[in-house]
């Protein structure tokens, strides 16, 4: 039997939904000329990462996180932080590069669970579904041997139930009741919001990949917890935990919107539209973080010349930059 998530549409969802709708269409309309979208997708995935670890008590700050993923030298950084915010990164860009999957196994949550908990876990296994029994504060999640049977339910309401809901509802479902089932003997908050923004991405909610929604839990970490106790204390009616989440998403496409606009302003008017080469270039400088010239024009299927036509535009927008000399420097995102 599937799991059947219980909850009412109410109007504050209702109204809350419409007006997310309004506001997406509003930043999908702005991404048609898009000079700025690798520097937010690049801050986007930093404030996620920041978020989601400082949640479960990752003491490094926004800025720190930042220059691991740039991989600059930070002194007094405990080597557990560090791995934290390394594994995350990598389950972020995961599910980036599976964002068009359109069926999420029990091998996609084990092997995310692998990635985000791999060297930092306090017990049981990375990638295995527990065998102990575990508490969270006042709340106590089924026993071990009920663990995979629920996770079938899950995936099967996923894959087969979840498209006739908007992604703004189903990522917070998928959110909760995996927090809930709390499959894992650790890591379980931060490889249960890494599966709500996959829903995200696979719903094409965020084509992109520039909403940190991770941050408004982050700021109300008292809230987003009771929250989740709540739909405990209310027999497992979610129209409380939806109506938060989806406020949660409102406020972040508010944010993600400003920031357009800051960007935007800083691009001294200066438009941009991406062609199909120059986005593939940008996807490969965002995995690869440094190019040489031939390994643009190798990778990209271009000449000489055709590269630099493709670099020259985004260098000017200030996209790309150049580290090192003419013969012998990289390319690099600005």
């Amino acid at each position: 039997m599937s799991y059947q998530p219980k909850f009412t549409i109410t109007s504050r969802l209702l109204t809350l939904v419409q007006d997310i709708a309004v506001l997406r269409e509003r930043i999908a309309g702005a991404t048609i000329e898009v000079p700025w979208i690798p520097a937010l997708q690049k801050d986007t995935r930093a404030r996620n990462t920041h978020s989601s670890t400082a949640i479960e008590g990752n003491p490094l700050t926004l800025e720190q996180v930042r220059a691991v993923e740039e991989g600059r030298t930070l002194t007094a950084v405990p080597d557990r932080a560090r791995r934290e915010v390394v594994n995350y990164f990598a389950a972020l860009r995961h599910i980036e590069k599976r964002a068009g999957k359109k069926s999420i196994t029990h091998e996609d949550v084990l092997r995310l669970h692998r990635i985000i908990a791999g060297r930092v876990m306090d017990q049981g296994d990375a990638g295995r579904y527990r065998t102990i029994r575990v508490r969270v504060g006042p709340y106590s999640p089924p026993p071990p041997e009920l663990v995979s049977g629920l996770m079938f339910e899950l995936l099967e309401w996923w894959n087969r139930d979840s498209g006739s809901l908007t992604p703004v509802l189903s990522s917070a479902i998928v959110h909760y009741q995996f927090e809930a089932i709390h499959p894992f003997a650790d890591g379980n908050g931060r490889t249960g919001r890494a599966l709500a923004l996959w829903e995200l991405y696979r719903r094409g909610f965020d084509t992109h990949h520039i909403f940190s929604v991770d941050e408004y839990y982050w700021e109300g970490r008292p809230r987003y917890y009771a929250a989740l106790q709540a739909v405990r204390q209310q027999g497992e009616d979610l129209t409380s935990w939806l109506e938060y989440t989806a406020e949660g998403l409102l406020i972040t496409l508010e944010r993600a919107w400003q920031r357009i606009q800051r960007l935007s302003a800083r691009s001294k008017g200066k438009k941009l539209v991406l062609r199909p080469k120059q986005e593939q270039l940008l996807r490969m400088l965002r995995e690869k973080r440094s190019l040489s010239p031939k390994e643009i024009w190798d990778g990209v299927g271009v000449s000489r010349q055709g590269a630099m036509d493709l670099l020259r535009p985004l260098m000017e927008a200030g996209l790309v930059k150049r580290v090192g000399t003419r013969k012998s420097g990289r390319y690099v995102l600005a």
